[in-house]
């Protein structure tokens, strides 16, 4: 496995993004679009995307923060907890838009394929990337070909910019991993997202992950469960191996 530093150019700046790819690298090589958690990029994720790169893919973990870049780190299991941090996490949050994130999808895929990264792309995000994940394979149906969320909140939310309005655009296969209770993902969210992807005929998966808690998969989290983390990891292999070969 390698890592290659990128400086991504988009509309409104230059982001930072971890490339990781196999060590052995073959023709038209699928790759992963790795949408961060609100901890911003860090060695837990550059892990993950470790993990995904072994499996064969070429891993891209952009910085979505970078228009307020510099900022952190931020300590995920205290970040939250702490009035500081929290407002600052907050702030770099709401003031990242689905619409800033899928204009800078964009440049992502197109970094990949400037990187001879030429066959299929896959999503996945995790927190605030969930949505980002299901709104890129909603503006990229052509291009991207499954989007995973792990407990990504506010899928089928009252505004404007969430994913399940789009949901007629999505040509992706979709697997959304919730945790059993979250805030930002409540069960009536939960319906609104299958019935709205029923409708629009959209090949997908919601799983319930009974007793884990929102931020079950990061292994930096407060509340990471090895046991649940290993079943996501199942779950999103099986889905790229079914979708990006």
């Amino acid at each position: 496995m390698t890592k290659q530093d990128l400086q991504i150019k988009t509309n409104d700046g230059t982001a930072k993004a971890g490339l990781f790819r196999p060590s052995v690298v073959s023709p038209a090589m699928a790759g992963v679009i790795l949408y961060m958690d609100a901890f911003g990029p860090r060695p837990a994720l550059h892990g993950m995307a470790e993990r995904l790169a072994n499996e064969g893919y070429a891993v891209l973990v952009p910085d979505l923060f970078y228009r307020n870049a510099p900022y952190g780190p931020f300590d995920a299991k205290t970040a939250f907890a702490e009035e500081k941090t929290k407002a600052a996490l907050m702030a770099l949050v709401s003031g990242t838009t689905q619409d800033m994130t899928i204009r800078d999808s964009a440049a992502f895929l197109d970094a990949l394929a400037g990187e001879g990264v030429t066959g299929p792309i896959g999503t996945v995000g995790y927190c605030m990337g969930g949505a980002r994940s299901l709104n890129a394979a909603a503006s990229y149906p052509e291009r991207i070909g499954a989007a995973a969320s792990f407990h990504g909140g506010n899928l089928a939310s009252d505004a404007a910019d969430s994913p399940h309005r789009k949901a007629a655009s999505i040509k992706a296969r979709l697997y959304v991993g919730t945790a059993g209770v979250d805030r930002s993902f409540p069960p009536e969210q939960s319906a609104r997202l299958a019935e709205a992807l029923r409708v629009a005929e959209v090949d997908h998966t919601i799983e319930n992950y009974v007793g884990m808690a929102h931020g079950w998969c990061v292994p930096d989290h407060s509340v990471f469960d090895a046991t649940g983390a290993e079943r996501h990891w199942k779950r999103l292999t099986t889905l790229f191996a079914e979708t990006l070969s």
